[in-house]
């Protein structure tokens, strides 16, 4: 393994009707981002714009838990840590009409190196609804 992050990933459910909050108490998981649709931003360009979050976001990552240059423990922590699969999530990301995925983070410079996601986690993710997204990096 390299000293620099080569693989990453996290776990978000998005959208308009995602509360943050609920979501903490579903998974008893304190989140990395949760963001409310609505709430008030900065404006970054100092104009004084009112701008607002234009969807909700709750998520974890395994950036500073995991160092492994492979997708999989990446992954599996983020299952460990949210006790995936659980039978009443797709009901409630539903219900929610939210959206979830499992994005990942990946370094592939050589142009030789393949993203290891299992059948078991594409499954698992195919079963709620989610996806799987590999932003790969050369």
């Amino acid at each position: 393994m390299t000293d620099r992050l080569v693989a990453s990933a996290s776990f978000t459910i998005t959208g308009d009707h995602v509360l943050p909050e609920w979501w903490t108490g579903y998974f008893g998981v304190s989140p990395d981002v949760a963001v409310t649709k609505g709430e008030p931003l900065h404006d970054p360009t100092g104009q004084g714009r009112t701008l607002m979050r234009r969807t909700g976001v709750w998520g974890i990552d395994s950036e500073k838990a995991v160092r492994s240059d492979s997708l999989e423990p990446h992954l599996r922590y983020l299952i460990q840590r949210l006790a995936l699969p659980r039978g009443d999530l797709k009901a409630h990301i539903e219900s929610a009409g939210a959206k979830v995925r499992f994005f990942c983070y990946w370094v592939n410079e050589s142009g030789d190196r393949v993203p290891d996601v299992p059948d078991d986690i594409r499954a698992m993710m195919e079963a709620v609804g989610g996806t799987i997204e590999i932003d790969e990096y050369r």
